[in-house]
């Protein structure tokens, strides 16, 4: 008998796809298409287990849509550009594209050692002009349009870095490269991009992705985006030519300001601190609050701080006169970076109020219940209501006063009825080496010049001196530097800063379609085929970050007639950790467990099997050596299995068992035949709707023991019928371990490859399983109950009762305790 040696069987396979192309996907308006891609990886180094979970899944379901006829287009490149690259050259006196083109050659070794259904002709990598070339053609488009622009802003820096960074790059107050480095505030002139200009587009569309990406990014993306209804007012200040702007949600509480307070980072402070007692105090203490503010990692929880100015503002509704503060919970880019202070109907102002000893007053009663008292109130009282002591507001409802409050406002001058948002546009400029150069001239006579399209692209050049220190160090290069105008043809210099590399990820997807294009980012009618993305798949820390730039650069092809879709991606999946020891696989914890260590010692389709059998894909999974290794024992008896049975089976046909009828069938065939197409019809449904390819393992492992249990299988049961079953058994695992599956095909005597296969169809009538209640028991009452399919396992179980419309809510009500499972007849859940 033949043993079962995992590593010459994938080299075997591996080296047979690669000679016959069989992963090549070229447009094929005959075959429906499927666009299935893992996001853009990062050239890191070593690959470890964290890493090849998200690719193992991209893999098992593109080959699953291959066997069901699809065109799949799956391809794969690198993020190449961005500062750990540089950071890493620096500390190894190297440059950054030797570094990072050595991590692309070991990364792209290891993805083809576990066997990943690549189309390699496709690949990229963003570092290479070839592809940054189109970044800058990007940016000239939309220079072009107005979308990009420069001004001086403060902007978030790393002093680490020497860098500027997004407001999404801001993590708990720190870079988002390394937590240990506190960002600063930095006055400079850097380049936009005008994401604002789609704010609504972006909020609009996300209708279209309802239904096929997960709930929580949708709703991280509309908080990021921030979108909020109010009104705009004028405050005056007294004694100055000034007035101070704000933005209010609830204007109908105007007549309870008690104060003005301003962001410690607002642009009128140095005027209201100017030539006033206490200048420098008070200019150190706005100086400490911005530095807090970029330290805080939650503004709702930190404590409340805050000085008065010595100033004053005139309320617009009321007349009076109220004290402008600083207050370190307010924030410069958001709305006007001013707000009122009520703090009888808002938590934070009424914290703020009770600290610093500021009276306040109730201007909004409740319909019903006892009246507000504000000496009495022991927190604020923030719900719609009646106004009292509103002049002649009061007696209005809250909702009625603010449509009234915004009118008469308009008519005064004195505000509008404004919408703000949260999302600002997109600071792209990087002091850095390692990105794509910003492709415009500065020419004392034209001033700002781009560059023109045929002399793209604008090339970093080579054995730069990289410090991490100072300035761009694309400014000490005279040759980068120093260039000619191209309107006057007189002497003029280069934009030294590089694009923040969240460009390069914003659009490849598009790239890989036509990969290889010299004329344009990508043939139009290549683009219209493949897209829109079938499914994306990627980590949940990508929902706002690379998602949101991504759908704003797809709506900007649009509008240039690239593309004829808004949205590119369909379906999106956010796959869980893996874990070890309990923490995330990581260098610094030391706690990796190495891709092809594991290839080594079990085989990648053991690693690859483990991965998908030890958590449904969107949680997190820990790792266990254990669990790998009873993967490892379950293909080594499947090997034995079909060794044992292919040489009688190889010539026998499975033609008549197409149709469900088997003349006399046996007890053992009928059983046989039963599980195997239950079998199918379930992992069938695990891919095509939930995507549970841990039950799907589990259900072939099961029906590998009734095969084991059933033998000897050539007794009481025909060839054909036994043959079906290990096909069956051998079809069902090529998307999870394809190398083994394609050497059983090869075993049980069909002479073409499996990949070149179809997926079985099953059996209906052979297929159907006994239907039971389940009755849902939740803290001692009956709640509802299921009607499933007998035999149905407990995590199957819950996961319907979760989606069911009854049930589903009563279950996330609470903290779940204790469960019990009686199988086929109860689940007893006691909620917290």
């Amino acid at each position: 008998m033949a043993e079962y040696d995992p590593q010459a069987i994938e080299q075997k396979w591996q080296q047979e796809w690669d000679r016959k192309g069989v992963f090549r996907a070229d447009a094929d308006p005959e075959r429906p298409k499927y666009y299935l891609l893992e996001m853009l990886p990062y050239p890191s180094g070593t690959l470890h287990m964290g890493h090849m979970r998200n690719y193992t899944i991209g893999d098992a379901v593109a080959r699953y849509r291959r066997m069901r006829g699809f065109n799949v287009l799956h391809p794969i490149g690198w993020d190449a550009f961005g500062l750990p690259a540089e950071n890493a050259a620096i500390k190894r006196g190297i440059p950054p594209r030797e570094w990072t083109n050595a991590n692309i050659a070991q990364m792209k070794s290891v993805c083809r050692r576990f066997g990943f259904s690549y189309d390699w002709r496709r690949e990229i990598s963003t570092c290479e002009p070839e592809y940054y070339r189109w970044n800058q053609w990007f940016f000239l488009r939309m220079l072009e349009r107005g979308l990009a622009y420069r001004k001086r802003s403060v902007v978030n820096w790393c002093p680490k870095c020497q860098t500027v960074l997004a407001n999404e790059q801001v993590v708990d107050g720190c870079c988002w490269q390394h937590d240990d480095t506190a960002v600063e505030a930095k006055e400079i002139e850097q380049w936009f991009l005008r994401t604002t200009h789609y704010v609504d587009a972006l909020l609009d569309d996300m209708s279209e992705l309802e239904g096929g990406w997960p709930e929580r990014v949708l709703v991280m993306q509309r908080n990021w985006i921030g979108k909020s209804r109010g009104t705009r007012l004028s405050f005056p200040i007294e004694g100055a030519d000034q007035a101070i702007e704000i933005f209010t949600t609830r204007v109908d509480t105007i007549f309870g300001v008690s104060a003005v307070f301003l962001s410690p980072a607002h642009p009128i402070l140095s005027s209201l601190f100017s030539g006033r007692p206490g200048q420098e105090k008070m200019e150190e203490a706005s100086h400490r609050l911005r530095q807090q503010i970029l330290r805080g990692a939650d503004l709702g929880s930190v404590e409340k701080e805050g000085f008065f100015t010595g100033r004053f503002a005139t309320n617009p509704f009321s007349g009076e006169s109220v004290p402008i503060w600083v207050a370190n919970f307010v924030l410069a880019e958001y709305g006007t970076g001013a707000v009122m202070s009520v703090p009888a109907h808002d938590e934070r102002d009424f914290e703020f109020a009770r600290k610093y000893q500021m009276p306040f007053r109730v201007v909004i009663q409740p319909v019903s219940g006892a009246p507000l008292v504000a000496d009495q109130m022991t927190e604020s009282f923030t719900d719609y209501g009646r106004l009292v002591d509103s002049g002649p507001y009061s007696g209005l409802s809250s909702k009625d006063a603010q449509e009234k409050m915004a009118a008469d406002a308009k008519a005064k001058g004195i505000g509008q009825a404004e919408t703000t948002y949260r999302l600002k546009d997109w600071g792209i400029s990087r002091q850095r080496y390692w990105g794509t150069p910003i492709p415009v001239i500065y020419c004392p006579n034209d001033g700002i010049v781009p560059v023109p399209d045929d002399q793209l692209p604008v090339r970093l050049p080579e054995n730069v001196q990289l410090t991490g220190q100072g300035q761009s160090p694309l400014a000490s290069v005279p040759e980068f530097l120093n260039t000619t105008c191209p309107k006057c043809g007189g002497p003029a210099t280069r934009e030294t800063d590089t694009m923040d590399t969240f460009i390069d990820s914003s659009w490849y997807f598009f790239r890989y379609t036509d990969p290889h294009n010299d004329r344009a980012p990508f043939d139009r009618a290549a683009a219209a085929y493949w897209f829109p993305i079938d499914q994306y798949i990627g980590g949940i820390e990508h929902a706002i970050l690379h998602l949101i730039y991504s759908r704003f650069f797809c709506k900007v092809m649009h509008d240039l007639g690239l593309v004829n879709l808004r949205e590119p991606v369909r379906r999106l999946f956010s796959q869980g950790m893996v874990l070890k020891d309990g923490a995330k696989m990581s260098k610094s914890k030391g706690n990796l467990v190495g891709a092809i260590d594991m290839a080594e010692k079990y085989g990648c389709d053991t690693a690859r099997m483990y991965t998908l059998f030890a958590a449904p894909p969107e949680k997190d999974l820990e790792w266990s050596e254990q669990g790998i290794e009873g993967c490892a024992r379950f293909l080594n008896r499947v090997f034995r299995l079909v060794d044992r049975h292919s040489a009688a089976l190889a010539a026998v046909s499975t033609a008549s068992l197409r149709a469900a009828a088997l003349p006399a069938p046996t007890a053992k065939e009928k059983a046989l035949r039963r599980k195997t197409h239950q079998t199918l019809r379930r992992v069938t449904q695990d891919f095509e709707v939930r995507w549970h390819f841990n039950t799907s393992v589990a259900l072939i492992m099961e029906l590998m023991n009734a095969l084991q249990a059933a033998e000897p299988l050539d007794q009481d049961a025909r060839p054909e019928v036994v043959k079906e079953a290990l096909e069956s058994l051998t079809l069902m695992l090529a998307p999870m371990a394809p190398h083994l599956a394609e050497e059983l095909w090869l075993m049980l005597g069909h002479s073409d490859e499996l990949s070149s296969a179809r997926w079985p169809e099953y059996v209906a009538q052979l297929a159907a399983e006994e239907q039971v209640e389940i009755v849902f028991q939740i803290s001692g009452r009956v709640r509802g109950k299921l009607l499933v399919d007998s035999g149905l396992g407990e995590n199957e179980l819950m996961e319907l009762a979760m989606a069911d419309e009854r049930i589903g809510p009563l279950l996330r009500s609470g903290q779940m305790v204790k469960r019990v499972f009686v199988p086929n007849k109860l689940v007893n859940v006691v909620l917290r």
